[in-house]
């Protein structure tokens, strides 16, 4: 789980696309892989790999990408009853464990939960790949001093409340619906990643919000708030706030990572 694999993974992508090899059918990038879906009776598996491995060839060094890549803002409520609610339950009825955001703290040298906020909302988070459900985005931190990580739940929790955010490894992932699931949780949203009915402007064209190499940043809100977004949702007049920033240069990230050094935490 690595930016560098899943720029090339995403590079890679984008070379396929626009290479418009006859029988691929669609690409999925993956943190450090990526998925190759295509028609065996329009192309055979070993021309497919020689028309593969000329486009990585091709691609050179990662510094040299720039990827289409898009920034949204999504309220969260930190700390928030609901996941708190499911976490007490579990520890309840299944397994005793460290609340999560308490453990957040505790494997990742912080000082307490409200510096626990501070860091994971201090950062923009890269779409890396989606999976597990139709648009879970699995999203790693671009700033580094935020990057944290966390072992899943062992056994898995039977239900998440939609819209939990959580963490597993050095993944934060965003839970589209009520679902099982093993990510540490510690905030909520209540904006829709995935909308079949696509009633929304941001759905056109997919069902899913979005899209590997897009990146997300979350910023805190109070409970009213989220429920007043909760509001807007339901009758339909809520407005994603998207900024379509164009490309995401690889070098210029590296020149930026680069220039941080050793500090601490942002």
């Amino acid at each position: 789980m690595n930016l560098e694999l899943n720029f090339m993974a995403q590079g890679l992508a984008a070379a396929i696309a626009e290479a418009r090899i006859k029988g691929v059918i669609e690409t999925a990038p993956c943190f450090a892989s990526m998925l190759v879906h295509y028609e065996p009776e329009l192309i055979g598996f070993d021309d497919l790999s020689a028309e593969l491995a000329k486009l990585v060839a091709g691609l050179g060094p990662s510094d040299a990408l720039e990827l289409e890549s898009r920034l949204w803002y999504f309220p969260a409520v930190y700390l928030d009853p609901w996941t708190r609610a499911c976490v007490d339950d579990y520890i309840a009825k299944i397994a005793p464990k460290t609340p999560d955001p308490e453990l957040m703290v505790e494997l990742n040298g912080l000082r307490d939960t409200d510096d626990f906020v501070r860091v994971h909302s201090g950062t923009e988070y890269w779409v890396a790949s989606l999976g597990f459900w139709p648009g879970l985005p699995f999203m790693m931190a671009l700033d580094p001093r935020a990057k944290m990580t966390a072992p899943k739940y062992n056994p898995p929790r039977t239900w998440t409340p939609g819209g939990a955010i959580g963490l597993g490894g050095a993944s934060t992932a965003i839970y589209p619906e009520a679902l099982p699931g093993g990510y540490q949780i510690f905030a909520r949203t209540p904006v829709p990643i995935w909308d079949r009915a696509q009633r929304f402007a941001a759905f056109e064209g997919s069902i899913c919000l979005f899209r590997p190499g897009d990146r997300v940043r979350f910023v805190p809100c109070s409970v009213a708030e989220f429920e007043a977004i909760e509001r807007e949702v339901a009758d339909g007049t809520y407005q994603y706030n998207m900024v379509g920033y164009g490309k995401f240069s690889v070098a210029l990230y590296k020149s930026w990572t680069a220039s941080l050094g050793e500090g601490r935490r942002s």
